[in-house]
């Protein structure tokens, strides 16, 4: 994905991430909703119905949110609909508005390829975290390990 092009994916920047994840989902889709910046946009303010907070920030601040004080979505939607590299989209907004693309996003682990026991208690305490878990009573690097194992086995992965 985004993360590649950025060496190891770490405070990837969020407009690039949440475009990414939006340019996916647009190339899914019909060709003619791909070339249209009225399209673009509608699906743009569907994908901005997020429950990720950061996500909600970003589009807040390019204007596709219904609370959004600015309508900066052109500054995305005609842009996307001629391919222009998400990297660069992100870059006319930081043009704009410098705190944009400052928004950072915390770094995301693949849990199918990372090597676990080699991550940082705090990495591990994220990942628990954001599985809706916890490690109390925990104190050994190891405690913290097993259980995020555990969870990389749920989403699929088969040797540790």
């Amino acid at each position: 994905g985004i993360n590649a092009e950025y060496g190891s994916g770490i405070n990837a920047e969020y407009g690039v991430t949440f475009l990414g994840k939006f340019r996916t989902q647009l190339d899914a889709l019909d060709a003619s909703v791909q070339s249209n910046p009225d399209k673009i946009e509608a699906e743009l303010r569907k994908a901005c119905k997020t429950k990720q907070p950061k996500d909600e920030r970003f589009c807040w601040y390019i204007g596709a949110t219904e609370t959004s004080a600015t309508g900066m979505t052109q500054v995305v939607t005609k842009p996307m609909s001629f391919h222009k590299p998400v990297e660069k989209i992100c870059g006319d907004l930081y043009k704009k508005d410098a705190q944009i693309c400052d928004l950072k996003y915390e770094k995301q682990i693949d849990l199918k390829t990372v090597n676990i026991k080699k991550l940082k208690v705090k990495d591990l305490r994220k990942i628990l975290e954001q599985n809706g878990q916890d490690c109390k009573g925990c104190s050994e690097k190891s405690e913290f390990v097993k259980k995020v194992e555990a969870i990389a086995r749920e989403q699929g992965r088969t040797e540790l």
